[in-house]
């Protein structure tokens, strides 16, 4: 009865223990993999979020980028549009001053004044800044002497501001000389300060 009672009971203990192994065996095998999907979930979470995160300030480092070379262009155009004005206004007034700028002469004189040279210098800058300008040289006098002595001097004062101008390097093939005599006078008093006005070369842009 003794020797029954001891084999009934670690038969009994060893049936429990294996029981105990296998139902804790069975747990691991069925948590492990468990808890690492939900690892790997978690990690390719994380890992989404990040990478959406870098592209997010990827996108707004281009946009903000995108926006600065707009910027740059825009004043870039708008200090273009700026020169581009002003040059022209400059040029407008240039050409004006080319114009309007008068050399005179003495009384029955074809001689360039030192003024008349200082003037002439400025008309060879803005001619070789507009190398495509041809220009008529006129050559005038004032009513004093014959109709043909007063050609005659209007064609040398004319040709005296031509040559200067060839030596400051203006090609002679731009200037056209012509003398119109006493005719289309400044002022047209009778006086010296009237003569002073319509001895004179100008020129007319062709």
């Amino acid at each position: 009865m003794t020797k029954r009672f001891w084999v009934v009971l670690v038969l009994s203990l060893i049936i429990s223990g294996a029981i105990c192994l296998t139902s804790c065996s069975r747990k691991q095998v069925v948590s492990e993999p468990a808890l690492t999907a939900a690892e790997e979930a978690a990690e390719a979470e994380r890992f989404a979020a990040e990478m959406e995160a870098m592209e997010a300030m990827e996108a707004q480092k281009a946009l903000e980028e995108q926006r600065l070379r707009e910027k740059r262009l825009r004043e870039t155009r708008a200090r273009r549009e700026r020169e581009a004005m002003v040059e022209e206004q400059v040029g407008v007034v240039e050409r004006g001053r080319f114009l309007n700028e008068l050399v005179h002469f003495d009384f029955d004189s074809s001689g360039l004044l030192p003024e008349a040279r200082e003037i002439l210098r400025r008309k060879a800058r803005w001619l070789r800044a507009n190398p495509d300008a041809t220009v008529i040289v006129q050559g005038y006098c004032d009513e004093r002497g014959t109709e043909e002595y007063n050609m005659a001097l209007g064609d040398r004062r004319a040709w005296s501001v031509k040559t200067y101008l060839v030596d400051l390097g203006i090609a002679a093939g731009r200037l056209t000389t012509v003398s119109f005599g006493e005719e289309d006078p400044i002022d047209p008093g009778h006086n010296e300060a009237a003569w002073t006005m319509n001895r004179r070369a100008q020129f007319v842009i062709e």
